[in-house]
């Protein structure tokens, strides 16, 4: 009987769809003419205009403080939080996973709003410190549901049998928790980086002046027109994406293999 190639048309224009648009923007990064219909050639020049941009490294500079900082604290707080729903049972069980996922699923621009009429309420200047609080806000959720799930095939057999031996809580969580859920809480935790460094609507709600980060600087850039230099700028970043996400899955293997 033979079979129908329409599964494998559709795949494929779904998947062009998809890449084709990344496609073109990393081939017009190594464009030498200022207009993407016009090939002048293989170039590097943008990439050196890149590198004299002030602008773009004093975002960059926000957008990784950020990123690492809330990122940090996510992968405490989310740690924590998975335990807690984990471990402690009560009738208000389904409240508590609901008030943790609840970032998951609710729109970027609600949080933003939210979060800026929470900060206006309590004058609260906005700047650096808004931003690291609402991205932890949002990341911590994502971290959470990672560990979870490493969570949920965890055998606590071993640290009854590591009481039973006599070793105390900083022994069992220093040599026993920390080194089996690892894997899990860091692969929640470069899950919690990628999202904060890409974040741009939460960001734009709650940024003041002298604190844009890169997908704000990218947003005020292109306004009046898309500079070619973004292109250059949206590779790095895509090559950085891809690595932290191969990172994550290799992470996140040995931790389905543990």
């Amino acid at each position: 009987m033979k079979r129908s190639r329409f599964p494998a048309v559709v795949t494929f224009l779904c998947l062009s769809f998809l890449y084709l648009p990344i496609l073109i923007l990393v081939i017009n990064a190594f464009n030498g003419s200022r207009f993407g219909s016009v090939w002048g050639g293989f170039s590097l020049r943008w990439y050196q205009a890149l590198f004299r941009e002030r602008s773009i490294w004093f975002a960059l500079r926000n957008t990784l403080l950020i990123g690492i900082t809330s990122t940090l604290l996510s992968m405490v707080l989310g740690t924590l939080a998975a335990w807690a729903l984990n471990r402690y049972r009560s009738r208000l069980q389904n409240a508590h996973y609901a008030l943790v996922y609840t970032p998951l699923v609710v729109p970027d621009i609600l949080i933003g709003i939210s979060l800026l009429l929470f900060f206006v309420a309590l004058r609260v200047p906005l700047g650096l410190t808004t931003i690291f609080i609402a991205h932890t806000t949002f990341c911590m959720s994502y971290v959470a549901m990672v560990v979870l799930a490493r969570l949920q095939d965890f055998d606590f057999s071993v640290i009854e049998a590591a009481q039973d031996l006599g070793a105390g809580w900083r022994t069992i969580i220093l040599r026993i928790l920390l080194p089996l859920l690892a894997p899990g809480i860091l692969a929640g935790g470069m899950l919690a980086f990628t999202l904060s460094i890409d974040d741009f609507v939460i960001t734009f709600f709650v940024a003041g002046p002298g604190s844009s980060t890169l997908p704000v600087q990218i947003y005020s850039m292109i306004k009046h027109g898309s500079p070619p230099i973004i292109n250059a700028l949206s590779t790095i970043l895509l090559c950085l994406t891809f690595l932290i996400v191969a990172v994550s899955r290799r992470l996140t293997g040995k931790q389905i293999t543990a």
